[in-house]
């Protein structure tokens, strides 16, 4: 087995978490796999993984070895495609990182149309709601809430997602119910914030055509869009969110829409890539796909 192919399997061990698995999803022996990965460790001078009867993991030194594969990797795919005709039927390993939500309810819905549409691309889908370093993690593409702030990154507009303030009707039977957007302070809201920055984000309402930001108190405070609804629900406060998140709740009355005469910015939803992967034709042919699926769920967008 080549450099090249050591690598790879490498990486798809990581990735699998398993030898057998790895070995399957290159067509090879296990045994050969163990040996490889073996020759590949004595080459280095170091071991990579971490081996027990139930786990295989990288340890630090082959995390760092892995990320640095993932992205020589990739660079060379992107490289070889570029140069030939099939970069019209893009092949390759396609690593995304998506918004928790929107992974389980908007995109992987959907993701077998993906394959069908594009066979020769494999992927590895991450998901949550903490923001990633792409070039560090060796991410392709990452579908996220907002716009970038690093300039190394390219984004593409999905969708602007309206919102929607509501709060439980126990909540409201205790505090009361606002009627105007200055009522707000006198109100508790639910926190949610970032795991990895301490930005938090205010309620927001489009006041005489201007957005105006009100931070509430409040006693509870998550980082996760379920945990946020799910607080809300239990009468822990205010909580601002896209519609789409609580239809089935305002549907049923668990709970009540607020302040529905003022509208708020919305939600930004952005397909984001370093411009490293600009011209990979994996990166490109997800974010056409991706584009699709969100104006056919939220409808087009401007921009």
């Amino acid at each position: 087995m080549d450099r090249f192919d050591s690598l790879q399997l490498f990486v798809r061990i990581v990735d699998l978490g398993s030898f057998t698995r790895a070995a399957g999803a290159l067509g090879i022996p296990r045994a050969t796999a163990t040996y490889a990965l073996k020759a590949l460790e004595a080459r280095l001078g170091t071991r990579l993984l971490e081996r027990t009867t139930r786990h295989v993991r990288p340890t630090l030194e082959g995390q760092a070895f892995y990320e640095r594969c993932v992205h020589l990797l990739a660079e060379l795919e992107d490289t070889e495609a570029s140069l030939r005709t099939a970069a019209r039927s893009p092949r390759g390993t396609l690593r995304l990182d998506l918004h928790g939500t929107h992974a389980t309810h908007v995109v992987l819905p959907r993701i077998d149309e993906f394959r069908r549409q594009y066979p020769q691309i494999d992927l590895v889908v991450s998901h949550g709601d903490r923001l990633v370093d792409l070039v560090r993690e060796g991410i392709d593409c990452v579908v996220r809430a907002g716009t970038p702030q690093d300039s190394s990154l390219v984004a593409r507009k999905l969708a602007v997602l309206p919102e929607v303030l509501c709060a439980s009707p126990a909540y409201l039977e205790r505090f009361g119910t606002p009627t105007r957007p200055a009522d707000l302070v006198h109100h508790q809201a639910v926190g949610f914030f970032s795991t990895n920055h301490d930005r938090r984000y205010p309620i927001e309402f489009i006041v005489d055509g201007n957005v105006e930001a009100f931070d509430l108190d409040g006693w509870i405070a998550v980082s996760d869009a379920e945990a946020y609804v799910v607080s809300a629900l239990s009468g822990c406060g205010l909580i601002q969110l896209p519609r789409h998140h609580v239809d089935d709740a305002l549907a049923d009355g668990r709970l009540v829409e607020l302040l529905a005469d003022w509208k708020s910015p919305g939600v930004v939803i952005s397909a984001m890539y370093p411009h490293h992967r600009e011209s990979s034709p994996r990166v490109r042919a997800f974010v056409d796909w991706v584009a699709v699926v969100y104006r056919d769920k939220f409808g087009p967008t401007q921009g």
